[in-house]
C-alpha cells in the first residue's frame, strides 16, 4: 500500500488577534473615517503612506533575501523577516461607484472609487499581489496605480479582503508566494516559522495519532509545494503555493487500505480542530506507506 493524498483545510474564522489588529490599525476605514472594506489607499494623516521621496526601487533587504533564497543559502522565513520592515507597492485601479444625484434629483457623473486588485490562486483562493518595484507593478498591469505601503499593512489589507496569500512580484523573473500563516504573522508583525520547520507541531501530531496501534511511524517534513521555479524554470527552495507540510504515515504490514484511510481521516480531523495546528499549517499533504513484511 503506497498512496498519497492532499486534503483541503476547512474554512476558518479569523482569530481574535487578527480581528483586534484590524480594528487597531484603522484598516476598516479610509483617511476620512469612511468604510473602505480592506482597501489600502494613500491619504493625508496616515503615516504608513509617507513615501514622498520613494524612488520606486526594490527594498535592499527584500532583494537580498530573495536572491539568497534562489541561491539556496536562505529560507522562506528570511524573506518574511525582510518584509517585516519593507515598503512594497500594492496595485489599485479606479472603479465606478454609485451615481450621485444633483439637487434636482438627476443623476450626475458616476463617482470614481479606488480598489485593490486581487487575483485568484490556482487552488481557487484569493491572493493579494504586491510588488517590490513600481516598474514590476506597471509591467504586470499598465493601468494600475502603484501605492506604497509597508508590507505588514499590505498583509492586514489582505486579511481584511479575505485574501489568504500575498504574491510578491507576479509575472516577474521570480514570484514569491507567502502563505496564510506567514501573511497573518506579517500582519501581526511577529516572526514566522514555516510549518515544516516548526518543531512544536511534532507534539501536536503525536497527540493526534495516539491510540492507533496500526500506525507505526509518523514523519513530518516539507511538502511538495514548498519549492517554486523562476522564469527560467530553475528550482527555488521556497516561495511555492503549497502544500507545505507533509505527514508520512507508515502502517503495520497487513493493514487494509480502507482502515489506513479511516485512521488518516480521523487524525486529519483532529488536527484540523486543533487551533495551534490549524493556524500554523496552510495546506497539508499526507502520504500512506505499509511496513515491509
Amino acid at each position: 500500500m503506497s498512496t498519497e493524498s492532499s486534503q483541503p483545510e476547512p474554512k476558518r474564522h479569523l482569530p481574535g488577534h487578527i480581528v483586534a489588529a484590524l480594528a487597531q490599525s484603522g484598516a476598516l476605514a479610509d483617511s476620512a473615517g469612511q468604510s473602505w472594506e480592506g482597501r489600502d489607499l494613500s491619504g493625508e494623516g496616515n503615516p504608513l503612506h509617507n513615501f514622498d521621496k520613494d524612488d520606486g526601487k526594490a527594498d535592499a533587504a527584500v532583494l537580498e533575501a530573495l536572491t539568497s533564497l534562489r541561491a539556496g543559502s536562505a529560507d522562506e522565513s528570511a524573506v518574511h523577516r525582510a518584509l517585516a520592515n519593507a515598503r512594497v507597492f500594492v496595485a489599485v485601479v479606479a472603479q465606478l461607484g454609485e451615481e450621485a444625484l444633483t439637487e434636482h434629483g438627476f443623476a450626475s457623473d458616476k463617482e470614481a472609487d479606488m480598489a485593490l486588485i486581487k487575483i485568484k490562486a490556482p487552488d481557487g483562493r484569493m491572493a493579494l499581489p504586491v510588488f517590490s518595484t513600481v516598474e514590476r507593478l506597471q509591467a504586470w498591469h499598465s493601468e494600475a496605480r502603484p501605492v506604497a505601503v509597508y508590507a505588514p499593512r499590505a498583509a492586514l489589507s489582505a486579511v481584511s479582503e479575505e485574501a489568504e496569500l500575498l504574491v510578491l512580484d507576479p509575472g516577474s523573473e521570480f514570484t514569491f508566494v507567502l502563505r496564510r500563516p506567514g501573511v497573518w504573522n506579517l500582519a501581526k508583525q511577529i516572526p514566522w516559522i514555516p510549518s515544516y520547520q516548526d518543531e512544536s507541531l511534532a507534539s501536536l501530531v503525536s497527540r493526534a495519532t495516539e491510540g492507533h496501534s496500526e500506525l507505526l511511524q509518523v514523519r513530518l517534513g516539507p511538502g511538495r509545494g514548498v519549492g517554486s521555479r523562476d522564469a527560467q524554470n530553475n528550482p527555488v527552495p521556497g516561495g511555492g503555493v503549497g502544500p507545505e507540510l507533509k505527514l508520512q504515515f507508515t502502517f503495520s504490514h497487513g493493514t487494509s487500505g480502507d482502515r489506513a484511510r479511516e485512521i488518516t481521516n480521523q487524525i486529519h480531523q483532529t488536527l484540523a480542530n486543533t487551533p495551534e495546528f490549524a493556524e500554523a499549517v496552510d495546506s497539508l499533504e499526507i502520504g500512506l506507506l505499509s511496513a515491509p513484511s
